[in-house]
């Protein structure tokens, strides 16, 4: 049987991982002083950036339409027998929920419901190509695999500027200015399908950053060695993503350690230089 594994722009894997595993995205839409964008095509994280900073309203997301997914499996499933189709957390967006309806219309499509975002999603897209390469199973067994999977992924950012979650209403004037004046970095976890601030570190970004990664891969016997994210929103110098890598390395023997950019649905939320690590457990 020829599989299909496909995602929507969330999975933020890079345009190397999207060609060297054939993978098929559907864009979310980017909606900015009321026009609807293209993720990634119409409209990139630097121009959400320099649009907010000159002083214009926050941009937000919308889900991918039942029209836009019955279109786009109907075109994949021209050149294979089957789609397994990877979203964003269903508590965060209408992606998965329009992608069953289309599904339900087309027939042999598999939405899987991350419960994830960003590079979360891309560890499940990956771990689901290995599985089609294997051909031990069929499509409903590679969801219902990936949706056991799930519970494995370990999901977090640290954010840098708390302005971003601000003006998009996650985070009150009165915290925004309390974190400014402690020097406060929190840590935006993805927990049970949906995002919550975790600790808060204070102290100089960097310095914050490789604390972050420290506590949570140093010492621990139960995270899958094979690959981990960094997944990043921009603004960083080459010589901080470097210490962030060796920090990561130094901490647990990573076969892979994958450096992708955050696309624009993160980005839009938490602002630039905001980093994340984003790795699977073993139980």
């Amino acid at each position: 049987m020829n599989i299909r594994i496909s995602a929507d722009s969330t999975c933020d894997l890079s345009p190397e991982l999207i060609e060297k595993y054939d993978i098929r995205i559907t864009p979310l839409y980017i909606v900015r002083d009321g026009q609807s964008l293209v993720d990634g095509k119409d409209i990139t994280p630097d121009e959400i950036y320099a649009h907010v900073n000159s002083g214009g309203g926050m941009c937000s997301t919308a889900a991918v339409s039942v029209y836009d997914y019955t279109q786009f499996f109907r075109r994949q499933l021209e050149d294979c027998d089957a789609v397994v189709h990877f979203h964003i957390s269903g508590d965060m967006s209408a992606c998965y929920q329009n992608a069953c309806i289309a599904a339900q219309e087309v027939g042999n499509v598999y939405p899987v419901d991350s419960r994830s975002l960003s590079t979360g999603i891309g560890q499940l897209v990956l771990e689901a190509v290995q599985l089609t390469r294997e051909g031990k199973l069929t499509a409903q067994e590679i969801a219902h695999e990936m949706e056991r999977r799930r519970e494995l992924l370990d999901v977090s950012f640290l954010v840098e500027r708390l302005d971003f979650l601000h003006k998009g209403g996650r985070c009150s004037g009165v915290a925004l200015l309390g974190a400014n004046m402690l020097n406060l970095r929190p840590c935006i976890q993805v927990k049970d399908g949906q995002m919550m601030v975790g600790k808060k570190y204070r102290g100089p970004y960097v310095s914050c950053l490789l604390q972050y990664i420290r506590e949570r891969l140093k010492g621990r016997d139960d995270i899958d060695t094979r690959r981990i994210f960094i997944t990043e929103s921009g603004g960083f110098t080459p010589e901080e993503l470097a210490q962030v890598e060796a920090a990561v390395r130094s901490y647990q023997p990573f076969d892979e350690v994958l450096h992708t950019r955050a696309g624009c649905t993160v980005s839009s939320h938490c602002g630039p230089r905001t980093l994340g690590i984003l790795y699977f457990h073993t139980k």
